[in-house]
């Protein structure tokens, strides 16, 4: 299966063929949607068949063992493998959770201490921070932080790196609770030029100014030292 969120973020639409149709769920030859994963959503679309008839994907999930992307489908109707079918993106929705994610990374460049936990939807994110001893978090420096950042239109890009190599820059890895698969030959990083580079495997914009305007929503204790913030988007 191609995974073309990670070719090309912004392609909304895709002509794909059935693989696998059953109650696991839908597998394409090749897929646009992004499964559950890195606290981002799964995807949602549309399957359009070549006689007009459409089936919703509610959700797209990955199989724990097999890797494959497993296309949620309401109702009871299954496709037989090699139906053509043309894929499109719920691209609101997607283009949200993008401009979102970007923004985790940018308050993860905000706040500099290890991250505990995050997860998104499409109108806010949040992430879990453990804090050394006498720090303190000020909510409107941190907005004002995040809009500098993203006034700053600052470009993203894709880097390549290994398992291996990933090891020897362990300052790379932000996240205390999840460690990337060190054990693969490549691993996906995300470079914020100037400001911050970090395995991710999620979606993301082009630029900082594309996020748009955000907010901090609030920021919470969730232990003695571990501080939840909470980040929404203002349009």
């Amino acid at each position: 299966m191609s995974e073309q969120f990670y070719a090309n973020a912004y392609q909304t639409r895709l002509a794909t063929r059935v693989l696998r149709h059953d109650d696991a769920g839908l597998i394409l030859e090749d897929t646009l949607c992004y499964p559950l994963g890195g606290g981002q959503p799964g995807d949602s679309a549309a399957l359009t068949l070549a006689d007009r008839s459409a089936l919703r994907i509610a959700d797209t999930r990955r199989d724990r063992e097999t890797r494959a992307i497993l296309h949620q489908t309401a109702g009871d109707a299954r496709l037989a493998p090699g139906t053509e079918v043309t894929l499109e993106l719920d691209w609101d929705r997607r283009y949200r959770h993008m401009r979102i994610h970007t923004c985790l990374h940018l308050l993860g460049v905000v706040v500099k201490a290890g991250v505990t936990g995050g997860n998104m939807t499409a109108e806010s994110g949040r992430l879990d921070f453990a804090l050394p001893e006498g720090m303190e978090l000020d909510k409107e420096n941190i907005e004002a932080e995040l809009n500098r950042l993203v006034d700053a239109d600052l470009p993203l890009a894709v880097r390549i790196t290994s398992g291996e190599a990933l090891k020897a820059q362990p300052e790379l890895i932000r996240t205390m609770s999840v460690t990337p698969p060190l054990h693969l030959p490549e691993i996906r990083l995300i470079e914020i030029e100037g400001v911050d580079l970090q395995p991710c495997g999620g979606t993301h914009v082009a630029r900082t100014g594309e996020v748009g305007r955000v907010r901090v929503k609030k920021i919470e204790s969730k232990g003695a030292r571990n501080k939840r913030v909470v980040v929404e988007l203002v349009d």
